[in-house]
């Protein structure tokens, strides 16, 4: 499952590139970019990182069974269908879309919900949570 969130984050970032360059090439061209266009583009490159970190969290916190398919299915539809609904409501008309927002945004935010969940419950020496017998290199 894991891999799907990762890569899921690194299909993500790709595509949120390609639409970077093509954003480039209007303003190349002496036009300006959609805010539409800017705005996916935005959400897209955020959650694909999220994506790729949520890929390592998930293993460290151990969240296992039902609750990893369901973190992992919630955020991935969120994370292409929060960008996706701006590209195609906004950009392509499909206006209609646009209220799907609070479905993939609610998809995050129960994934988000779980994520902490086990976070603020999982043993201290789980995940690096304990401390440590070595000091930071940088202090």
């Amino acid at each position: 499952m894991t891999r799907a969130l990762k890569g899921s984050g690194f299909l993500g970032l790709a595509v949120m590139m390609v639409v970077g360059l093509h954003q480039f090439v209007i303003l190349s061209g002496g036009s300006a970019v959609p805010p539409w266009m800017i705005g996916g583009h935005a959400h897209l490159g955020v959650l694909s990182i999220l994506a790729v970190v949520m890929g390592f969290a998930v293993p460290a916190l151990e969240v296992t069974g039902t609750l990893r398919t369901a973190v992992t299915a919630l955020f991935v539809a969120g994370q292409w269908g929060i960008p996706g609904i701006v590209w195609l409501g906004e950009g392509f008309g499909l206006t209609f879309l646009m209220p799907t927002g609070f479905l993939w945004g609610g998809a995050l935010i129960v994934s988000m919900l779980i994520m902490f969940y086990y976070s603020v419950t999982e043993p201290a020496n789980a995940a690096g949570g304990g401390s440590s017998s070595f000091a930071p290199g940088d202090d």
